[in-house]
């Protein structure tokens, strides 16, 4: 390390050197401290030191890092950014943060050298660690995480952070050797406008789709139900209070790609030919692109999912198991007893008992099988549910 406190060949920080931020500091006289250190022209030619070669092996503790350039070039993009951003190597200690991160995020301490985990939580009872380590590893996640976040000394406040997290760099066998943090802040003011935007656009679906009546009501109460009563089940860490209010709203957004389905085919009294099933089931697809701009990534799991099997039998990608995201295999139980109980186009109506008789068969192949034991075990609740909020 240089008198500047610059680790040489990476441009990242000593937190040692680094001033601590107190409640009479001001921010400004850090990110002053942050543009004197970036001048990266003028660096000693000492011993590199990276620090995310420590989870290497020794040939790779003893090579420069890879595409060196391509954080040098990622931080002088991102000093000035307007969005919270910040660096962090494989453990997620974080190595350098921009002047927007500090202003709008940390307070009373210096975030360097610092675990992300220890600054952050994913606001349930889950450790933000244990939440990350599952997609961080996994080639098809992209080693990338995307979802929610708030700072760890906060309690009781409704905004939070809409987080992405991606490799920066790469080492030679295509594995991440360092992180890239960037996120939104989402506050309530935010999120009831977005609220009304997308409540807006699921009305117009409404109109579009004229069979479905009350069906999209019905899913958000069946969903939540289903949610409450899984809370603090063994297998299901997942559900929080969070979980439960967002899936009480987004259950509704299940259908919203069918916006874009013609009408021809969204209302065809006769089954369908193949080449229209395949245009039908790009709904799920739509959905999920309607969706990508919401706050919070289950509305757009439950467009894209709630039509996948246990089994793999289903679309759009044929997933199994616990590959479907959880939000969407509640709304898979929903949104089916809700139909076998609705008059359709292409159908009639079939009875509270034989739509039970119907989904039970479907144990193990079309629904999780712990979900549907629950909606097996509470049925008798689906029925006054749909009753009391019929046509």
């Amino acid at each position: 390390m240089n008198k500047d406190g610059i680790f040489p060949k990476t441009g990242l920080f000593d937190y040692r050197d680094m001033p601590s931020l107190h409640e009479n500091d001001e921010a400004d006289d850090v990110i002053e401290f942050l543009d004197d250190v970036e001048e990266l022209e003028d660096l000693d030619e000492e011993l590199p030191y990276y620090p995310w070669s420590l989870f290497r092996d020794k040939i790779s503790r003893d090579r420069p890092v890879l595409d060196d350039q391509v954080i040098r070039l990622w931080i002088k993009r991102m000093k000035n950014s307007p969005i919270p951003t910040c660096l962090c190597d494989l453990n997620l200690q974080i190595k350098w943060v921009n002047p927007e991160f500090l202003k709008s995020l940390i307070s009373g301490y210096s975030p360097l050298n610092r675990f992300l985990p220890e600054i952050f939580r994913t606001g349930s009872d889950r450790n933000l660690t244990e939440v990350l380590v599952k997609d961080l590893q996994d080639p098809d996640h992209s080693y990338s995480w995307r979802g929610r976040m708030q700072p760890a000394g906060e309690s009781g406040s409704d905004s939070f952070l809409r987080a992405m997290i991606q490799p920066l760099t790469y080492d030679e066998l295509e594995l991440p050797e360092s992180y890239k943090v960037q996120w939104d802040i989402i506050t309530p003011e935010y999120r009831e406008l977005l609220q009304n935007t997308f409540l807006s656009l699921l009305e117009a679906s409404k109109m579009k789709d004229n069979d479905t009546g009350y069906h999209i009501e019905r899913v958000n109460y069946y969903s939540r139900f289903l949610a409450e009563n899984l809370k603090g089940r063994s297998g299901f860490k997942e559900i929080d209070d969070h979980f439960i209010s967002d899936i009480g709203f987004l259950a509704a957004m299940h259908d919203v790609g069918k916006i874009g389905t013609p009408d021809d085919i969204l209302n065809k009294t006769g089954p369908l030919d193949d080449w229209e099933r395949e245009i039908m089931n790009e709904h799920t697809k739509n959905g999920a692109y309607i969706l990508s701009t919401y706050p919070k990534t289950m509305a757009m799991e439950i467009a894209r999912s709630h039509h996948e099997k246990w089994d793999g039998s289903g679309y759009p990608y044929g997933i199994f198991a616990e590959m479907i995201p959880l939000s969407a295999r509640i709304v898979c139980v929903a949104d089916v007893y809700d139909a076998l109980r609705s008059k359709r186009s292409y159908k009639e109506a079939f009875s509270h008992e034989r739509s039970v008789e119907i989904m039970a068969r479907g144990r193990e192949t079309h629904f999780d099988p712990s979900i549907l034991d629950l909606f097996l075990e509470l049925h008798e609740s689906f029925d006054r549910i749909f009753s009391s909020n019929s046509d």
